[in-house]
């Protein structure tokens, strides 16, 4: 069953151990997948969506 919960920045960040900034910068830089939903000018990804992309990211050590 697919996890549809939305993550934002810090949901992303607490989930691989990094500050808030940082998940920040990886946008900006193109690091992070194109948010799922952007609402109310803040972007938003799916649980799924994250995880797919912590398994792809360069460093990627399985443990989360």
């Amino acid at each position: 069953m697919a996890d549809r919960r939305l993550w934002s920045y810090k949901d992303i960040a607490a989930h691989i151990g990094v500050r808030t900034d940082t998940v920040r910068s990886y946008r900006k830089h193109g690091l992070l997948p194109p948010p799922d939903l952007v609402e109310g000018g803040k972007p938003f990804w799916y649980a799924d969506t994250v995880r797919a992309w912590v398994t792809r990211r360069p460093g990627h050590r399985g443990g989360r």
